[in-house]
């Protein structure tokens, strides 16, 4: 096998961790394999759903990156501040970094600045600050109105806000507080966690509303005032909260779009089984690739997703340099929990790249799912850290 190659792999979330993890397995001590990101913390993000009903403290749901490094895994910290797909040359921190392969691995970022008003007026779902500031205003809340908000209608993790009505929705009820607060949810999407399909929708709608759950699809906020705690929508409609928390819009990196790598939908479009990109040995794994289905959507962004694509992407770039074995695809076969309050769950799993639509279906809500979800979290920080 030849020695001396280079991969960078840019990104320290799922995607980012799996590929490293896999190519140090894969590759000889001779080859390089060099992690990035500007966060010195890996962040197990579907934990972020329990942290914000106070299940959870943020060092629970972290790990220092560094500890890569006991693994032969070379970790950098540091800004990606250019990437030139074609010399698959990175620019990190003034500092350049020539690679053999690629692996884009940087995620989503958040742009919640893209709503008037919405950063400054509600609490962020998705980022550790977020969810932790929101978590200790619930804990102060005594009664009012607490609004749930999507503010695009596509948006990664698609189970996690309604995850986050229901568990809220619990956490009131245990405090003895329910009857005190009204929860809506007002969802730019027309239902929930629709590529999966009408049942699925008709499944997740039904559980958020058994509980009482005021949901409003369709609702694409306009404009937020954090003054009045109002916010606009563009049909014309108010509504007034006392609480908000909110899954923002998202975008690809900035630069990412600047080397050229995004295309009309604004995300890394690539090859749906290789993961490859237009240009040889770069390839693009997550949220901040785009796989379009049969049905007009692309695949959900999802970290299972993520998860399935590095291992093929390491596998492949491993044989491809002389390693033995069978060429590996990515089918398309994604699941998630759903947790739905109460120590409960439901379980989604299906094959996206079904035609003429994904087939997925719904399992639960049971305790059997919710502990499974649990088992997930542990796995995961003691398996990758």
């Amino acid at each position: 096998m030849a020695t001396g190659k280079t991969v960078l792999v840019l990104g320290g979330g799922v995607g980012g961790v799996v590929t490293a993890h896999r190519l140090r397995r894969y590759l000889p001590r001779g080859d390089r394999i060099v992690l990035v990101d500007r966060e010195p913390q890996h962040l197990f993000q579907p934990s972020l759903l329990w942290l914000i009903v106070g299940k959870r403290e943020p060092e629970q749901i972290r790990r220092p990156l560094d500890r890569l490094r006991r693994k032969g895994i070379e970790v950098i910290q540091g800004e990606i501040e250019q990437i030139d797909p074609a010399e698959k040359t990175v620019r990190v921190s003034g500092q350049e970094w020539r690679a053999d392969a690629i692996v884009l691995a940087l995620g989503a970022d958040l742009a919640p600045d893209q709503i008037p008003g919405l950063a400054s007026a509600g609490h962020n779902l998705y980022s550790l600050s977020g969810a932790t500031a929101f978590r200790d205003a619930l804990g102060r809340f005594s009664g009012g109105r607490i609004v749930l908000l999507t503010a695009a209608p596509a948006y990664k993790c698609p189970a996690a806000p309604y995850e986050a009505a229901m568990l809220i929705e619990g956490e009131l009820r245990r405090r003895g507080i329910r009857s005190q607060v009204q929860v809506d949810f007002y969802a730019a999407e027309p239902g929930p966690m629709g590529v999966a399909g009408p049942q699925v929708t008709a499944a997740v709608r039904g559980m958020v509303e058994q509980k009482g759950i005021r949901y409003h699809p369709e609702h694409q906020v306009q404009s937020v005032d954090g003054t009045a705690r109002r916010l606009v929508f563009t049909n014309g409609a108010t509504a007034d909260y006392d609480l908000l928390l909110y899954v923002p819009p998202h975008k690809a990196p900035d630069v990412v779009r600047v080397g050229g790598l995004t295309g009309d939908s604004g995300w890394v479009p690539v090859d749906r089984h290789t993961l490859e990109t237009r240009y040889p040995f770069v390839f693009a794994i997550g949220d901040v690739a785009t796989i379009p289905l049969k049905l007009g959507k692309p695949l959900p962004k999802a970290g299972v997703f993520a998860h399935a694509q590095a291992e093929v992407v390491a596998a492949n770039l491993a044989r491809a340099w002389g390693r033995a074995g069978p060429d590996r695809r990515f089918d398309g076969y994604g699941s998630c929990f759903v947790e739905t309050g109460d120590g409960k769950g439901a379980f989604g799993s299906g094959d996206f790249y079904a035609e003429p639509t994904p087939q997925v279906k719904l399992y639960g809500p049971g305790p059997w799912w919710h502990w499974g979800k649990v088992l997930l979290e542990k796995r995961w920080l003691r398996t990758w850290f």
